[in-house]
């Protein structure tokens, strides 16, 4: 079952939200649906993409925190802790990962997994790595 497609330059994938796990983030981010942005591949974590989110608050505190997410793993940094110099932003894990910032490792809150095509998804984010940033939409299943 999915409760949500995500559109990344035009290839779709269903994901399901991690409701039990990490209920007020995921009300929240369900607040912001459809989500519409650019995605480009990370620096420091490894394999995975992510979205810049700047300064926005999104009025969250850590849940179902991960510093390793699994492909197909999403998670969301809440910006804003005292002890980090990194921005809010949503992280799309596609192989090995471990989430961080040039001031060192981090920890977000996974809210939503990719059900299928982890392969496909693989994929996709290396297209990211290699030719660029590309759209992203986030819309109710």
């Amino acid at each position: 079952m999915s409760d949500i497609s995500i559109n990344i330059g035009g290839d779709i994938f269903q994901a399901r939200f991690e409701t039990e796990a990490a209920p007020q983030t995921v009300a929240r981010f369900r607040h912001l649906l459809p989500y519409k942005d650019r995605i480009i591949h990370v620096r420091w974590s490894g394999e995975a993409c992510w979205i810049p989110m700047g300064e926005r608050d999104l009025s969250l505190s850590y849940e179902n925190a991960t510093s390793y997410p699994a492909p197909g793993q999403i998670i969301v940094y809440p910006g804003g802790m005292p002890t980090s110099m990194s921005e809010t932003e949503i992280l799309v894990a596609y192989g090995p990962c471990c989430f961080a910032s040039k001031a060192g490792q981090l920890a977000g809150n996974h809210f939503l997994t990719i059900t299928a095509d982890l392969d496909r998804l693989a994929k996709v984010c290396r297209s990211v790595l290699w030719d660029g940033a590309k759209d992203i939409t986030f819309s109710a299943g």
